[in-house]
């Protein structure tokens, strides 16, 4: 008996909506990477991108634990001198729900070459609408 290995060509992508009101934020992240890397698939293989399209919805209503709201803190540099910038989760909660989780969930694949392939069919939204209804997406319970 032989080993079966996908290839490139052979992935079935099936798409995958997520109402993201009420779910907490790690843990949303963590079952989306999962979803994402195609490890909730017997074709996985961890040299090529087996995973589904995810799109959210209602980001913007999430759940925070605790007092992670002011403690967590979002760091960038602007490549200038001094130019260090710190923002907490309070703030870019309010001015950029995706960033938020589209951050916590490129936190959780892995660093290799095919990370950025599967970051991409992450799709986000603030609101309850989004434009890929032609895709037919099925929901996703991301709560088990």
């Amino acid at each position: 008996m032989k080993t079966y290995s996908p290839r490139k060509g052979e992935v079935e992508r099936r798409w995958f909506v997520v109402d993201a009101e009420g779910q907490t934020l790690g843990r949303l992240a963590s079952h989306l990477a999962i979803v994402l890397q195609g490890k909730n698939k017997p074709v996985y293989a961890r040299h090529i991108d087996t995973g589904d399209f995810v799109v959210v919805v209602n980001v913007d209503k999430m759940h925070y634990t605790s007092d992670k709201v002011d403690t967590k803190v979002y760091h960038r540099h602007t490549r200038y001198p001094g130019g260090k910038k710190e923002t907490t989760l309070r703030v870019m909660a309010e001015r950029h729900p995706d960033r938020v989780l589209r951050l916590a969930v490129w936190g959780m694949l892995p660093k290799n070459s095919l990370s950025k392939s599967m970051l991409r069919k992450l799709k986000i939204y603030s609101g309850p609408v989004h434009p890929h209804a032609a895709q037919k997406p099925e929901p996703l319970d991301a709560r088990a």
